[in-house]
């Protein structure tokens, strides 16, 4: 398990809509801001998409993480072929082990039985080429749902990219997700969360948190995962809540960045 970072390590400081810092993080600066927090792994993933970068600004991208000692994880939405075909070149490119995809985008919600007929196809391409796809769990399906689909397709070149966090959209916490998705994990986010009673006392605000300083139990999930004989990339990615000037949010996330390696550094020396 080696630990890093996410392009949504840094959401603030790389443009969330109607958010958009002056200097907006690039891929490049990624990569570095990696090498300053002492990771060798970068997930660059939908808030930043590869797709978009000119050839040359691949090869620029991919020769910098080489001299950074630094290795890309391909990370895209939508599971359209096309889509997920680009991103398998991108990944044989900087050669990454995995596709994390999220299925769902604002235009197509397939149910399970479409993202079944639609990935059974592509999978020989993925084996072919060495790369895992890995779903990552979000707000729609629930974990069983998703172990089912997994299920149905049957690949080894297909698994989950197991976020701590998103499922609560589903209403199933680390828990169930861990017990229902653990082995079937290719990829995992370290996302830390505290729940608390909204101040009208009528329910409830999840935000996140720098990990360790949340309710994420980082100890029992890497344990989990070292007993379902799992060892995916830790990857860190953070729910940093706003604050009134853009400034101070992007200067938070990074002091949360910072924390949650110092923190994780103590449970995964790499």
């Amino acid at each position: 398990m080696k630990l890093g970072i996410s392009s949504w390590t840094f959401p603030w400081a790389i443009g969330v809509p109607g958010y958009l810092p002056d200097h907006p993080m690039t891929a490049l600066g990624l990569l570095d801001r990696a090498a300053e927090l002492g990771v060798r792994v970068v997930q660059i993933a939908d808030n930043l998409p590869l797709a978009a970068l000119p050839p040359s600004g691949l090869e620029r991208l991919a020769q910098h993480a080489a001299s950074l000692a630094i290795g890309i994880e391909v990370g895209t939405r939508g599971i359209a072929p096309e889509n997920l075909r680009t991103h398998l070149r991108l990944a044989r490119h900087f050669r990454s082990p995995i596709v994390r995809v999220v299925v769902d985008t604002k235009e197509h919600r397939p149910s399970p039985d479409d993202v079944v007929a639609i990935l059974r196809p592509l999978l020989p391409e993925f084996e072919q080429a060495g790369v895992c796809l890995a779903i990552e769990n979000h707000d729609r399906f629930k974990a069983r749902m998703l172990a089912r689909i997994l299920g149905q397709l049957g690949s080894r070149s297909v698994g989950v990219c197991l976020d701590t966090a998103n499922s609560f959209g589903a209403l199933e916490g680390p828990d169930v997700v861990v017990k229902t998705l653990g082995s079937l994990t290719l990829n995992l986010h370290v996302k830390d969360f505290a729940i608390r009673r909204s101040s009208s006392n009528m329910g409830f605000v999840v935000e996140g948190c720098a990990a360790g300083q949340g309710m994420l139990d980082v100890p029992w999930l890497l344990k989990q995962m070292v007993a379902l004989r799992r060892d995916p990339n830790a990857i860190i990615e953070l729910w940093t809540p706003s604050e009134p000037d853009l400034h101070e949010t992007i200067n938070k996330e990074a002091a949360w960045a910072q924390t949650s390696v110092q923190y994780l550094r103590q449970l995964i020396p790499d």
